[in-house]
């Protein structure tokens, strides 16, 4: 075991934890956010370079920190580290200039994209971006390619994460698409027009962190915060059948697999419960989907509030701003 300090809050984890899982363990404003990284699925992060930290003391034996900001997703803990994440001004200043770096050639697509509102990069965006781009050039476009009846590609918003290929090379029998060309020409694309149609290739929409990759049986038809999510499971011999209904009346005009409080599918649906039963009575419905109260999804109010859980949530965060002085950012953050 090793205990590290991160942003001044001290924390036990087994050896081999990253930095970034470190942080979910304590939860709250001090976990970086991450673009690349996902938990369920092996070597990915290191790509996005969102979740750098500084690492102020590298271990109880050699107490020097690190020369460079690191990558909290791919940078394991040591006995007595010492991690700056919010405290950091320099943290925040390069993080900025990541997010700055993400937006240049991303279009301003987000009055019409169906990510709108559950996307990573938006939320980075309104927490570090800036008001204004210094980009003069062109931005970068493709061609557009059909990789299918059920998904819908977006080239110009990928952020070249890489989870797709990871969900295929993970998930699939047979990987069909990519990241073909290098530097800015690079791209998702199956090479040779192949549709993308193996049983979880509807995974690959889950995990974008962007508008690159949605469903295009959920295209243009309602704003995700219009719309009432509900847990919902059925007997699948494919996977474990327990889903998320995207509904408007009795309507379901969207199946997703379900997440974490960091976006994370941990159980993985095939594409016939994705795609192919749309019908409420397919569903045996569990209740409302909880959705943090920060997102724009909730804003609906279609889930009765816990006021006893408000208020444990709320003593905790007291909990962890007594006795310590966060920057104006984290206050900025959790207002």
């Amino acid at each position: 075991m090793a205990k590290l300090t991160i942003d001044g809050v001290e924390v036990e984890v087994p050896d081999g934890t990253t930095i970034l899982n470190a942080a979910r363990q304590i939860g709250g404003a001090l976990v970086p956010p991450a673009m690349c990284y996902y938990s369920t699925l092996k070597d990915t992060g290191g790509k996005c370079r969102v979740c750098l930290v500084k690492v102020a003391a590298g271990s109880a034996k050699d107490p020097r920190p690190m020369p460079k900001l690191v990558a909290s997703c791919r940078t394991p803990v040591a006995d007595g580290m010492v991690v700056q994440n919010l405290t950091s001004p320099e943290v925040l200043e390069a993080r900025k200039g990541v997010v700055e770096f993400l937006l240049l050639n991303h279009p301003l697509d987000c009055p019409i994209c169906d990510q709108a509102g559950e996307c990573d990069l938006q939320n980075l965006a309104y927490e570090h971006g800036a008001s204004t781009t210094r980009y003069e050039d062109e931005r970068r476009t493709f061609e557009k390619i059909d990789i299918g009846d059920k998904i819908q590609l977006h080239m110009t918003r990928c952020i070249l994460c890489y989870r797709c290929t990871f969900v295929a090379d993970q998930l699939t029998p047979g990987r069909v698409h990519g990241v073909l060309g290098r530097g800015d020409k690079s791209e998702i694309s199956t090479h040779i027009q192949k549709a993308v149609d193996n049983d979880f290739s509807g995974n690959m929409i889950d995990v974008c962190p962007v508008g690159a990759l949605t469903d295009k049986t959920f295209r243009f038809k309602s704003r995700v915060w219009f719309t009432k999510p509900m847990d919902a499971h059925r007997n699948c011999t494919k996977c474990s059948g327990k889903v998320v209904l995207w509904m408007k009346g009795n309507d379901v005009l969207r199946v997703s697999a379900r997440k974490d409080q960091y976006g994370e599918v941990k159980e993985y649906i095939c594409n016939e419960c994705r795609f192919d039963h749309k019908n409420v009575n397919d569903w045996t419905v569990e209740g409302p989907r909880h959705i943090d109260k920060h997102s724009v999804i909730s804003q609906n109010h279609y889930e009765k509030i816990d006021l006893q859980k408000l208020k444990k949530e709320v003593e905790r965060q007291l909990e962890f701003q007594k006795g310590r002085q966060l920057p104006e950012a984290n206050a900025t953050l959790n207002s």
